[in-house]
């Protein structure tokens, strides 16, 4: 029975810490899906860019690749910007914002997986950090530090990010900008200038993502596909554009996946946490803190 506890706790607290990763991949495209209406389903892509640049710059520059994710965000900040602006510019000052646009971030997904297959081959990828391997032992149930970390770090990125975005003008302004257009024009405000800077900031966000996830796992081109369908996943069960029912619903379904992969087998976990996302949006469709 004890054991039986041990292994129960265990399962729940890896989920939590699994679920701030979730989080953090999931935060780019809430931004980008639940604010923007844009559906980006290359940031998986801009992600993995992120753990190739934590791996590059660790390999010749012995520092934490979490430090790397925080220098690297104004560069994938003005990546997105870009990105953006070759959307507008090609999509959505035509009208056209539904298939071809979601053709358009598909492209750049495939282009992106290419590159890295092209540049680093399909092996995989890793860096090397002091927390990576130790575990911390509290009582019933053990915290490894390659997933505490990265948990601490996610939720310091959501936090700052919902403080900056509801209290700023700039922030109110990201948050309506997918639904009242003409009201932010009458405010003085370019809506296009508002989902530019808006678009960078989700991308910014893949830097540090990229840095977590190359810490918790190796990497390689492909494995962003896995990532894809928990994220807009996460982004709707959580509410479209609410950071505290994203993370509810990443904590949901990192603690679904570690009780069902420890006592029903890791081939069940995918299934079984999809299927409870599937059941609670058929209670509640517009998602746990939506409105």
């Amino acid at each position: 029975m004890v054991v039986s506890l041990d292994l129960l706790v265990n399962a729940i607290v890896a989920g939590i810490l699994l679920g701030g990763f979730y989080a953090a991949v999931t935060v780019g495209v809430t931004i980008s899906f639940g604010m923007l209406d844009i559906a980006n389903i290359a940031q998986p892509a801009f992600i993995l860019l992120g753990s190739y640049a934590a791996y590059i710059v660790t390999a010749y520059v012995k520092i934490d690749p979490i430090l790397v994710g925080f220098i690297m965000t104004p560069v994938f900040y003005v990546i997105g910007m870009a990105t953006y602006r070759l959307y507008y510019h090609a999509f959505e000052s035509r009208g056209e914002q539904a298939i071809q646009g979601l053709a358009f971030f598909f492209g750049v997904l495939f282009v992106g997986e290419v590159s890295l297959v092209l540049v680093f081959g399909v092996d995989y990828r890793s860096v090397e950090a002091r927390y990576i391997g130790p575990s911390l032992r509290l009582g019933l149930f053990d915290l490894p530090l390659r997933l505490l970390v990265p948990f601490l770090v996610s939720m310091v990125m959501v936090v700052g990010l919902q403080a900056s975005l509801s209290r700023s003008f700039l922030g109110r302004a990201i948050q309506a900008v997918a639904q009242d257009q003409l009201a932010l024009r009458l405010m003085a405000a370019d809506p296009v200038r508002i989902k530019r800077i808006a678009f960078g900031l989700s991308i910014a966000t893949a830097a540090l993502a990229g840095a977590i996830l190359i810490i918790i796992q190796p990497v390689e081109p492909s494995i962003g596909r896995e990532y894809i369908g928990r994220v807009f996943a996460i982004c709707v069960l959580g509410g479209l554009g609410s950071f505290p029912g994203m993370v509810i619903a990443a904590m949901t379904l990192g603690i679904v996946e570690t009780l069902t992969a420890t006592f029903f087998g890791p081939s069940w976990a995918p299934a079984v946490s999809f299927g409870v996302l599937l059941v609670t949006l058929a209670v509640r469709p517009s998602g746990i803190l939506g409105r």
